[in-house]
């Protein structure tokens, strides 16, 4: 296994969450200049990667699927490419593809995802609730790669809790959990319990993330010391505000002006231009609008910013 990265950084450690449609490469370059230790991709299908290799083009999924891992290593260091999948085979030959063709800082397989279409192949949190696919599918993993490998869970998926998941797996050598404060049950929504994370630390020697509903320097406080975790995942609380991450490291509320927060979202249009297209500009309308959440106007703003298709027409909106 290469070096460790996980095991030098400072803590508390602060990563960006996978988050599908919005963690692209743009976004985490913004998130990294803003204080993000450690950068997850979009969650990525195994299974796609597996065809890819087969020679088999599934659909138009497996060349699109490898174009969304694909990263700046000087912007965007560390990087972790998470994938998903319910087949062991499957999850190894991605592991193979990442490795060799991505070369990433480190893999992270997915047991949390609750979307109800990704829990029916037997995949994110679907895949936790089976205790002994689980382990063939991390074994298949670090069977086919020399990089730090690292997993994401919920706190309980049907009757499998986090703890008896982490002690099925606990001889094996992964390097980073994440753990998301709900059960597949709540999904997204409703308080999240991190008391189990200090349960866990026994049967698990690696680095342990909190993750779920941390959207201030407030909450990030209470979940670390509630935990007990060396760093947290921040994924939708990051979204119009990517400077939470510098909150956390200073320790400080910083309340931006408007005219520092359009900066922001310009020089992020501009990313999306630069490392994809113009076109692409219509694939930022989600995060424009999480931008100007909150300020004077912002129901206007949102109004406006749903219809841009370029870089001009933002500068022309938050002019």
């Amino acid at each position: 296994m290469k070096k460790n990265f996980w095991s030098k950084l400072p803590k508390p450690i602060l990563v960006l969450a996978p988050m599908a449609g919005f963690s692209d490469s743009a976004f985490r370059q913004i998130c990294r200049s803003l204080g993000a230790d450690v950068l997850y991709s979009e969650m990525a299908s195994a299974a796609a990667l597996y065809y890819l290799e087969k020679g088999k083009k599934k659909g138009k999924d497996s060349e699109a699927t490898l174009d969304i891992l694909r990263f700046n290593r000087r912007r965007e260091k560390y990087y972790v490419v998470q994938i998903f999948g319910s087949e062991p085979a499957h999850l190894g030959a991605a592991a193979r593809i990442i490795t060799k063709k991505i070369k990433p800082d480190g893999i992270d397989i997915n047991f949390g995802c609750p979307v109800p279409k990704i829990c029916k192949q037997g995949a994110g949190a679907g895949l936790m609730k089976d205790l002994a696919r689980s382990r063939a599918v991390i074994e298949a993993v670090l069977a086919n790669t020399d990089l730090p490998v690292s997993l994401k869970i919920r706190t309980q998926s049907g009757e499998v809790d986090a703890l008896s998941f982490m002690k099925n797996i606990s001889d094996l050598p992964l390097s980073a959990l994440m753990i998301h404060g709900r059960s597949l049950k709540q999904g997204f929504a409703g308080p999240a319990d991190f008391s189990l994370i200090k349960k866990i630390r026994p049967y698990f020697k690696g680095i342990i993330l909190a993750n779920g509903g941390i959207n201030s320097l407030a909450e990030a406080k209470r979940v670390l010391k509630e935990s007990g975790a060396d760093g947290l995942g921040l994924a939708r609380g990051v979204l119009g505000r990517p400077w939470l991450f510098q909150e956390i490291k200073k320790g400080q509320v910083m309340n931006l002006k408007p005219k520092k927060i359009f900066a922001l979202a310009l020089k992020h249009a501009a990313l999306v231009r630069e490392l994809k297209s113009e076109g692409a500009i219509i694939e930022l309308r989600k995060h424009l609008v999480w931008y100007v959440q909150g300020l004077t106007g912002a129901s206007q703003l949102r109004s406006q910013l749903v219809k841009v298709s370029s870089l001009k027409e933002i500068k022309k909106i938050l002019k």
